[in-house]
């Protein structure tokens, strides 16, 4: 059985996706879109009027799918140490799959914060009460070092970010190759994990 080919749609949605991804929003234009998804100009702005609207269904097409994951494992009913451990592996998987994403999110959210938030969490609330809570009665109960969950996060967030932002950086001081790189990445999923736990672990 054939399979089925993409609509019109699916063609534009995934070529805006390569452009901005490739591009940034600001820098892509409805004609390379169109060029990529192999219709004209005119068929493209009949299925989308604006680039904000095609842009914001790609942001929610890409990194929308990461942010909420992200938030429901942060208010996940785990244990700490296992959340923070599921967190780090689910983000380097992800983003190895997604190897634009990183520096796609840290231009887009400099360039229009409001437009992104918007365009990934509509206008709910990422108040990370719960990771907070969780946090906070870890401290309590002496099982880890005062920190406040802002900083835990803001940790974890970075040492699984900066490897993918810095990888031409580490492949060059480091002198690995894409596979060796490759592989120092897979470590990630647990080398983050058990590098925080140490660090804040009483």
């Amino acid at each position: 059985m054939e399979a089925s080919k993409p609509s019109t749609e699916e063609l534009i949605l995934n070529a805006a996706q390569a452009v901005f991804l490739e591009k940034g929003i600001a820098g892509a234009r409805m004609q390379e879109i169109a060029d990529r998804a192999s219709i004209n100009k005119a068929l493209l702005h009949y299925y989308f009027r604006s680039k904000e609207k095609l842009a914001s269904l790609v942001i929610n097409k890409t990194v929308g799918l990461l942010v909420p994951r992200m938030l429901a494992i942060l208010e996940a009913d785990l244990d700490l140490f296992a959340k923070i451990r599921q967190f780090a592996s689910e983000y380097v998987t992800f983003i190895s799959q997604h190897r634009f994403l990183p520096l796609f999110i840290i231009n887009e959210v400099n360039r229009s914060p409001q437009f992104f938030f918007t365009a990934t969490l509509g206008h709910q609330q990422a108040g990370f009460v719960l990771f907070q809570q969780q946090v906070d009665a870890a401290i309590a109960a002496g099982r880890i070092r005062p920190i406040s969950a802002n900083q835990l996060l803001i940790n974890m967030m970075s040492m699984l970010i900066f490897p993918f932002l810095g990888e031409p950086v580490f492949r060059a001081v480091l002198a690995l190759s894409a596979a060796e790189f490759e592989a120092e990445m897979e470590r990630r999923h647990t080398e983050v994990a058990d590098f925080i736990i140490r660090a804040i672990e009483a």
